[in-house]
């Protein structure tokens, strides 16, 4: 479903992503991994086509996206850190506006509007105006626009980030009903490890841009925890700059 080679990204000298590969099966959900700066949201960028690769090649749902980023980016439901909302609109009027841009046909998007609406728990809020939502439920207004669509991959930077504990449990199992009864491929980036360990089955983690662990969930932890894990790559990331300075 989603294939990633090679991939690079650099901005003059500076080395962002190296020689990052991996290859995420259908239905999969990947918890994406690292510290500030290890180059997570770059890659996110260049698997959905905002940015371009330096080099290496992403293919999503057998659409290269150099060569077919059209089909690709169809292919692709992306939730960026910051939603992509407008305010002064109602909600039914937003998620619709995003199904026409996405080429959602006129003839089935009421429908797939209502869908994503009531998958997301939105339709009470259906005439509601985004800017008098609450932050949780603009983050289900973001989740909505993702899938409206119905696209096979959903790509996730941070959903929860800046959330209270009840809207981070709630968006949690939004994302959990998403992956399981619409059988989507998830790829979800988060610093909240305990999301990881309930929601993902994979994990993949990246320091310094580069992939430094890539496996099963309970095979990454073996007899550690998460966190354990997380910590000790963060620890080799911060050993290696001091090194290079």
């Amino acid at each position: 479903m989603i294939e990633v080679k090679g991939l690079s990204k650099r901005y003059g000298d500076l080395v962002a992503v190296q020689n990052v590969s991996f290859r995420v099966q259908r239905g999969d959900v990947v918890g994406f991994l690292g510290p500030n700066g290890a180059g997570k949201t770059t890659t996110m960028r260049m698997l959905t086509g905002f940015i371009p690769p330096s080099a290496g090649s992403v293919c999503i749902a057998g659409h290269d996206m150099e060569q077919e980023p059209i089909a690709a980016r169809r292919s692709i439901g992306y939730l960026p850190e910051t939603p992509p909302v407008y305010p002064e609109m109602r909600v039914v009027d937003y998620v619709n506006y995003v199904a026409a841009i996405k080429d959602v046909a006129r003839s089935e998007r009421a429908e797939k509007v209502d869908h994503a609406l009531e998958a997301c728990g939105l339709l009470a809020e259906r005439r509601r105006v985004i800017g008098t939502l609450s932050k949780g439920f603009r983050q289900r207004v973001g989740l909505a626009q993702a899938v409206v669509h119905e696209p096979p991959v959903l790509i996730l930077d941070e959903p929860t980030a800046g959330l209270d504990p009840v809207q981070i449990v709630e968006i949690r199992n939004l994302i959990q009903e998403l992956a399981q009864q619409e059988g989507r491929t998830v790829i979800l980036s988060t610093h909240i490890l305990s999301e990881v360990e309930l929601i993902c089955q994979r994990v993949l983690l990246i320091s310094l841009g580069e992939i430094r662990i890539d496996g099963a969930l309970e095979e990454v932890k073996g007899t550690a925890s998460l966190e354990d894990v997380f910590l000790r790559e963060a620890g080799r990331r911060g050993s290696e700059g001091a090194a290079s300075t």
